[in-house]
């Protein structure tokens, strides 16, 4: 794969995103108007893997990652060029090399509506939209439906006691991947009959918090485990990303005050990635936007 690129007149090199200064990272971020804080970038970088496009003197004008989640599955993300780069192929640049490094694992990604047409031409199918909500939590949460069993708060050193739940919901095993959000989250679980039903994980990001992963077997423990958080942030800014368009759980969040900001597409390339079945668990709230 060519580690180098000329786009007219300059040419950029890729480069390991670990050896590159997290400052230069916040700020190309900050250009496409992404939230990303260094601390953001940081466990994104301990998360996965990744390369930034660099010219010669330094600069950074693209990125791209990938997170390997078990064996045979990845999630691609902070896949970030500037205007200059992604109107000269940057962004496929970057993106090939990211397909190279992935090998023959099985691929999931959020497409923003500029990325979509090249994740198209590089074989991702769409699957889901995802809705962006964000906002001020309103003072006074909306009236909550009958809580059908027990919330409690899980320490970051009993993992494993969701582990097993997530997988079910995502279809991969995520273990190491909530080892490394469990570190700076609040986390709740939901009981009943002294099984742990659903879970959800609140931490800082970006302007104020983000409550994600939410994993429930319906709506309305999705509903208590976002609650749960939601409580403890009025007037703060708050993000939950969902693929949920409506039904109880949409309607929930922006009567919160979070409202619809943004869409982006799901999309997979290998096996499918969204598996939704009766009686299991599924994914109400993501972990992020680049980690599905």
């Amino acid at each position: 794969m060519q580690k180098s690129v000329r786009l007219k007149s300059f040419e950029l090199v890729a480069g390991d995103i670990r050896d590159v200064d997290v400052e230069l990272l916040h700020a190309l971020s900050i250009s496409v108007r992404w939230p990303h804080r260094p601390k953001d970038w940081e466990l994104f970088r301990r998360a996965g893997h990744g390369i930034v496009a660099v010219d010669g003197i330094g600069r950074v004008f693209g990125s791209a990652m990938w997170f390997p989640q078990g064996d045979n599955f990845a999630t691609v993300g902070l896949v970030i060029t500037t205007p200059r780069a992604q109107a000269q192929g940057g962004g496929r640049w970057l993106m090939d090399q990211i397909l190279e490094q992935c090998g023959n694992r099985n691929l999931a990604l959020n497409a923003t509506h500029a990325a979509y047409p090249l994740y198209v031409s590089l074989g991702f199918t769409s699957e889901a939209i995802v809705y962006m909500r964000q906002g001020e939590v309103q003072q006074t949460l909306p009236a909550l439906p009958t809580l059908g069993g027990e919330l409690n708060e899980l320490p970051s050193d009993r993992l494993t006691e969701i582990t097993a739940l997530d997988e079910r919901a995502v279809g991969t095993n995520r273990a190491r991947l909530l080892a490394l959000l469990a570190k700076d989250a609040s986390i709740a679980t939901l009981s009943r009959g002294g099984e742990v039903v659903g879970y959800s994980m609140r931490r800082e990001f970006g302007r104020g918090f983000v409550i994600g992963p939410i994993v429930a077997q319906n709506a309305w423990d999705a509903v208590h485990l976002t609650a749960v958080h939601l409580k403890n942030l009025e007037g703060r800014f708050t993000r939950v990303d969902t693929r949920e368009r409506d039904g109880v759980f949409a309607e929930f969040l922006q009567r919160s005050g979070l409202g619809v900001a943004e869409t982006v597409t799901t999309m997979s390339k290998g096996r499918r990635f969204l598996n939704r079945e009766d009686k299991n668990p599924w994914v109400y709230g993501l972990a992020g936007h680049a980690l599905n």
